[in-house]
């Protein structure tokens, strides 16, 4: 266990992830948290993460002052380094100018950078600076820029580092952060194989004989959790409502693939109860709201025909804590509803076995519950489905041009290699009619768009940069193929200021 105190970093989640990637566990918890509630989790190291704020700041987080002489290991980044030297006694002092962006350590030394020959490359993102370590540490680390790069507690248990290890920006970071991992003497036993005997053992102790009610969306974490139950041997019914705003062959593909690893499944085909409710609504947050309410009516429907049920099990992941706490880390955890506005009448325990892992970690999970890769490594789907990428009122004609189209386009990302390579795609219908030539007649035909996105947290995404020669052979197969598309463009929108869907 490692646990990273957070101050407010836009990295803080990525230091935890990168810390699971080198199979150590590690948590979130607030910067600010009291030393017994550290103590509470048994950690072997903790990390204090960046953050935007200034030492100087009168109100600046601080981290509980006993930790520093608790004897654990520790790694302060950036911000973090800057606590430690201010409060150990060393010098912290304003930058003349600020340093962002890549940088060189020019010298570097000591076991936290064992195994980096030469210069090495790291990221910087700070204001203020360390000019001069606390009594006793040593630097450890330097760049043309910044004399103290890096410093070293006299016994070699605490490091502070001003440039972050834990970016792409920074190639050897990993290595530096395993270094410190084996210096701390951090278990690395975080293994997919071994989460997955956990959690097979904690489903089947909490669940015991009882009956688990589950919705599966067709999506990688409701799908592996069936997978879970099942393997697990409980008692359990997956629900997959088919509100009929799913992509080409989704159902049959959702279906067959579950149940042919031994998940209870009932499919509820609610097409027509959801495009009746949808008939003439344009605005999103009105078509959300609808099929929301739809979704529920149907699920409840369900549970109080099919029960009783004492368990509800849900396929929430650590970021969903993470934001549930309202970005103080995991100590504030409170339930984070994926199925939202159930009637308070139907009574249920919440089952939330992956509420502990990243997206990344699910995945691993489902590789090895035998879940298809088709299913496994599907691009994230939005709950209303297509109904939020048929821009204005949703129609069957309309849904079935777009999920032609969509096909395509996934299809053919499939057939260059591509897919994988972004972290999601979509097509989106759009209510612009544009004029074309068809023959000898003009046509006007609907303007359909089409998205990729590299994210790696979905927070912030950039638009991908598909070669010109995919797209090009894109726009032909889907005009050729979907008669009733005139034209099709391309979005090089980030997020920000765009969000990844379009509604």
């Amino acid at each position: 266990m490692v646990l990273v105190l957070d101050f407010g970093s836009q990295y803080t989640r990525l230091i935890a992830r990168r810390l699971r990637e080198l199979r150590a566990f590690s948590l979130i918890l607030p910067g600010d948290a009291p030393l017994e509630e550290v103590l509470k989790h048994r950690p072997q190291a903790l990390i204090l993460s960046g953050g935007p704020r200034s030492v100087f700041d009168p109100d600046a987080p601080r981290p509980d002052p006993r930790l520093f002489s608790s004897g654990l290991p520790l790694l302060g980044i950036c911000y973090g380094m800057q606590l430690l030297a201010q409060e150990l006694g060393g010098r912290v002092e304003r930058a003349g100018r600020a340093e962002y962006g890549k940088a060189l350590l020019t010298r570097h030394e000591g076991p936290l950078f064992r195994g980096l020959e030469g210069e090495v490359q790291v990221w910087m993102s700070h204001q203020d600076a360390v000019t001069a370590p606390p009594p006793g540490w040593r630097v450890v680390a330097e760049t043309e820029e910044n004399p103290v790069a890096a410093i070293a507690s006299p016994d070699g248990r605490a490091y502070g580092v001003q440039f972050h290890p834990e970016v792409a920006h920074t190639p050897k970071g990993m290595q530096i952060l395993e270094n410190f991992l084996e210096l701390a003497g951090v278990k690395r036993d975080w293994t997919p194989e071994h989460v997955l005997e956990e959690l097979l053992r904690e489903v089947r102790e909490r669940a015991g004989k009882d009956r688990v009610l589950l919705a599966v969306s067709g999506g990688v974490d409701s799908s592996t959790l069936a997978l879970l139950l099942a393997k697990a041997g409980v008692d359990h019914l997956a629900v997959f409502v088919d509100h009929g705003l799913l992509r080409l062959g989704e159902r049959e593909e959702v279906e067959g693939a579950l149940r042919a690893l031994g998940v209870n499944l009932l499919v509820v085909d609610a097409k027509e109860r959801f495009l009746k409710a949808l008939k003439g609504v344009e605005d999103p947050e009105e078509k959300r709201k609808i099929i929301g309410r739809e979704f529920v009516a149907a699920f409840s429907q369900v549970a109080r025909e099919r029960g009783p049920f004492r368990f509800l099990a849900q396929g929430t992941l650590y970021p969903d804590v993470i934001e549930s706490a309202g970005g103080h880390g995991a100590a504030k955890i409170k339930s984070h509803h994926n199925v939202g506005g159930l009637p308070e009448d139907l009574e249920f325990e919440l089952l939330e076995p992956f509420r502990l892992l990243f997206k990344d970690e699910v995945r691993e999970l489902a590789l090895l519950l035998g879940l298809p890769d088709t299913l496994r490594l599907r691009h994230p789907f939005p709950g209303p489905g297509l109904a939020v990428r048929v821009l204005g009122e949703v129609t069957e004609e309309r849904l079935e041009i777009l999920r032609r189209a969509d096909d395509i386009f996934t299809s053919l990302l499939r057939e260059w290699g591509l897919y994988e390579k972004v972290a999601q795609a979509l097509a989106v219908l759009t209510p612009v009619r544009s004029v074309g030539v068809a023959g000898d007649e003009r046509k006007y035909g609907y303007v359909l768009a089409l998205r990729a996105v590299t994210t790696e947290d979905f927070m912030t995404a950039d638009w991908a940069r598909l070669p010109l020669e995919f797209l090009d052979e894109a726009a032909r197969r889907i005009t050729r193929r979907v008669p009733e598309i005139g034209r099709v463009v391309y979005d090089l929108t980030s997020k920000p200021p765009a969000t990844i869907e379009w509604e």
